[in-house]
């Protein structure tokens, strides 16, 4: 009983850094956010077009306001994640964006991001992926220096499913109810604000 006492006692003082569970999220889907609406900033015109188009896009209503609310949540969002700033205010707008691409874009293909047989997720898609994988593998060994192509790791195949996006929303959700955690502009700010309100 009093090594379980010890034990909690350990856990409780890690309270101390709690603000790194936070800091990692943020710091982490700083780079997601910042590539992704950055991407789309450099074609816009192509952006717009495949959020509308019915036939090879997403034929979403009003293209061109969503395509600049999701660039717009994107790049302002990462932003905001790295500093700090209304934390838990952008994770909704972004949670949205996760959410439309994992249930327009990438529901269909289910949920592996990546091709993988071994997953219990594996769809119909993952056979053939794994096919023309073997064939592209064996076209490289046969015409490429494949040594040297897979030098710092093995090819594969994206599946294109859910898995990252709704790791993402999972990721934003946590920081909507947690916040930015103490190492945040939004922390200082609340500490300001209960200063003067005393």
């Amino acid at each position: 009983m009093q090594f379980l006492t010890r034990l909690q006692g350990w856990m409780q003082a890690t309270k101390a850094v709690d603000f790194l569970g936070p800091l990692a999220l943020r710091l982490y889907l700083v780079p997601v956010f910042w590539v992704a609406g950055t991407n789309k900033l450099n074609g816009m015109d192509n952006v717009i077009s495949w959020f509308g188009n019915p036939d090879w896009g997403l034929g979403l209503p009003f293209p061109t306001v969503l395509a600049w609310l999701a660039v717009g949540s994107e790049v302002l969002g990462a932003i905001a994640l790295l500093i700090g700033l209304g934390t838990r205010w952008f994770s909704i707008p972004l949670l949205v964006t996760m959410l439309v691409a994992a249930l327009s874009v990438h529901w269909k293909n289910g949920w592996q991001a990546i091709a993988d047989p071994m997953s219990p997720f594996a769809n119909d898609n993952v056979a053939g992926a794994m096919d023309r994988l073997d064939k592209a593998k064996d076209l490289l060994k046969d015409h490429g220096n494949y040594d040297w192509l897979t030098e710092t790791g093995n090819f594969v195949v994206s599946n294109s499913g859910m898995e990252w996006a709704i790791t993402y929303a999972v990721m934003l959700l946590a920081l909507f109810f947690s916040g930015a955690g103490k190492l945040s502009l939004d922390h200082l700010m609340a500490t300001r604000f209960a200063r003067n309100d005393t």
